[in-house]
């Protein structure tokens, strides 16, 4: 398939990258240049605006939008929208907020135009690794875009397949959801993002533990233990019921300064996890554990811990995250 990659930063350009792998055309653009000229040089064409997107493209014309939430992106939509016509389709694969999702999709109908909202997990290893998706759409776009959609994903791979599926439903076990209309799949995306805080936060907060207990003045002498974290890390990547990716990267991360020592601990959040707390509370769902890991983001920029830094370490791991200024 023909299909435009909006937006060549770190995730973008490896969409556009793994789907020429799988023998898909690829348009790029980019406000940054040299990003365009880059994946030129790989096979990609190259445009020079919004307009020469869609002039490079046969009907009907597909472009997947990746960029920051927010006014980028916004931007982007509704100037494509003046561009496109009935038939095509508009594929924001950041990390939205739902509702402007839904508010999209009906200014896209009015002019006969799909509007997909894809939940993209998977940061600066998707290019390897493949991509986890999570998709808002109608079922004709979503079937339209299945063999995108398929390129990206991880597929089987090493995962063991889970005994009682339904062996007729194999997009979820190859790495990609119809999450059902638009705006569902980034409320899913939304959902996983918080529930990415508390994950991380937990790790943040054990290993913070352990780290503190040598030489800590309240813990008898006797009792304070020097330990290798490391190692702690490694020994429970194998057969550990915490073993996950996330710990993965905190290995590696321990593994090149145990001090962890280029990392402030000042922890950004992206905002997918106060979205995911603001919807809890609007519907009455208790998430205490989300909650304290969004609230513990706050505090890190005034008091940071080892554990702060940890959590900095895990997001630049998978995604390239930078920490708040100093």
């Amino acid at each position: 398939m023909q299909l435009a990659v909006i937006g060549l930063g770190r995730m973008g350009a490896n969409i556009g990258r793994r789907l020429m792998r799988g023998g898909h055309q690829i348009v790029g653009f980019d406000r940054n240049q040299p990003n365009v000229d880059e994946l030129a040089g790989e096979g990609a064409t190259g445009a020079s605006s919004l307009e020469d997107v869609v002039a490079n493209l046969a009907s009907p014309k597909i472009v997947w939008v990746m960029l920051p939430a927010g006014d980028p992106t916004e931007q982007t939509i509704q100037a494509l929208i003046g561009l496109l016509s009935d038939g095509d389709i508009i594929i924001d694969g950041g990390n939205s907020f739902y509702r402007d999702d839904i508010r999209r999709s009906k200014d896209c109908a009015a002019k006969g135009i799909h509007y997909v909202d894809v939940g993209t997990s998977g940061g600066v290893w998707g290019l390897e690794r493949g991509f986890c998706m999570m998709i808002g759409a109608s079922d004709d776009a979503f079937t339209t875009l299945d063999p995108v959609f398929d390129c990206l994903a991880p597929g089987y791979g090493t995962v063991t397949r889970t005994k009682g599926r339904n062996p007729n439903d194999t997009a979820p076990e190859r790495g990609y959801l119809h999450a059902g209309p638009p705006g569902s799949g980034h409320f899913v995306k939304m959902v996983h993002n918080g529930i990415e805080y508390g994950l991380m936060q937990a790790y943040a907060e054990g290993f913070d533990v352990m780290k503190s207990r040598s030489g800590n003045k309240y813990v008898p002498e006797d009792e304070r233990f020097d330990l290798n974290l490391t190692d702690i890390a490694e020994v429970w990547r194998r057969g550990s019921v915490i073993s996950s990716w996330l710990l993965d990267l905190q290995a590696s991360a321990l593994a090149g300064d145990q001090m962890l020592e280029k990392f402030s601990g000042k922890v950004a959040d992206s905002g997918e996890g106060h979205w995911t707390i603001n919807a809890a509370m609007e519907q009455g769902t208790p998430v205490n554990v989300l909650a304290a890991s969004l609230f513990a983001r706050y505090r890190s920029r005034t008091d940071g811990t080892f554990g702060d830094k940890l959590l900095s370490a895990m997001r630049f791991g998978f995604g390239g995250h930078v920490e708040m200024p100093q």
